[in-house]
């Protein structure tokens, strides 16, 4: 148990900046879905991350042949031949992804000042909402994968490597089919956490969680994707973050025009009648 700690400690002091979005996760969690979705998330988000990293390092499925080098197997916690940080990280991309989608396809409306998201359990509960949420968890790791695969050269170090490099900055088409897969079984598994009533929490806070709060699952994911194109670019891998920051911005710039437009085109009038036979639980 002694060795179990340190190594789970070494972890911590050797990825602090996983903890530090994971942290960001609890609390944008907790104000949005709930605390105890949210703790449950951690560990059923975990358990789906790392049965789909030990199976693909075994048979090849679903991001492609890949295998992980153990050379912080003695400094931090390894799970069965799998880095303990890096599923953990699919908890918080998982979820920051699966709040973008609902902020794109929730109404919004800003009156005198006041942010108001019309999110509903149609919407979370959605098809549409599970796609988007897996196509925004892909599209993490277009800019996330390449630089993690030269982890020598910053702080993440060599953890892993494919045994046939892809095309697009070495990483298989595999990958990216992978993570929409995985992405959309996250998703999906949110979803499902949605639809269980004992999971409710009575929130003293809840309208407050119908507005501002919501931002931060968002704000979460820029959060990732300036982290990740920051290394790319500390590490001197110039044409790699420009072709992120095209990526990007190719997301982003619509997803603002289209902020605008459906804030000056729904009234609370519109909201209203949008959420009218909605049931709320």
């Amino acid at each position: 148990m002694s060795e179990f700690f340190r190594l789970f400690w070494g972890t911590i002091l050797l990825r602090p900046y996983v903890f530090a979005f994971l942290a960001c996760y609890i609390v944008a969690g907790c104000k949005h879905i709930g605390w105890k979705r949210t703790l449950v998330f951690i560990f059923a988000g975990y358990g789906l991350a790392w049965i789909s990293e030990f199976s693909s390092i075994h048979w090849g499925f679903p991001y492609g042949d890949y295998h992980y080098i153990q050379s912080t197997a003695g400094r931090e916690l390894w799970v069965f031949g799998v880095p303990f940080m890096d599923s953990l990280s699919y908890v918080f991309l998982s979820y920051c992804s699966y709040s973008v989608a609902l902020f794109i396809m929730s109404p919004i409306c800003v009156s005198s000042g006041k942010l108001t998201i019309f999110e509903s359990h149609r919407i979370r509960r959605s098809v549409e909402a599970l796609l988007l949420g897996a196509f925004l968890f892909m599209l993490l790791d277009i800019v996330i994968d390449p630089v993690a695969l030269l982890g020598e050269r910053w702080f993440l170090g060599k953890i892993y490597g494919y045994r046939h490099p892809g095309f697009y900055f070495g990483i298989p088409m595999s990958n990216f089919g992978g993570w929409f897969l995985v992405g959309a079984v996250m998703t999906g598994a949110l979803q499902f956490l949605d639809r269980i009533a004992i999971l409710d929490v009575a929130s003293a806070s809840k309208r407050d969680c119908s507005s501002r709060w919501r931002l931060l699952g968002p704000l979460l994911y820029f959060s990732v994707l300036i982290f990740n194109i920051a290394v790319t670019f500390r590490i001197g891998e110039y044409l790699l973050g420009l072709v992120d920051l095209v990526i990007i911005f190719s997301v982003v710039v619509p997803l603002v025009f289209f902020t605008l437009y459906k804030a000056r085109h729904t009234t609370p009038e519109y909201a209203a009648a949008f959420t009218a036979d909605i049931p709320e639980s």
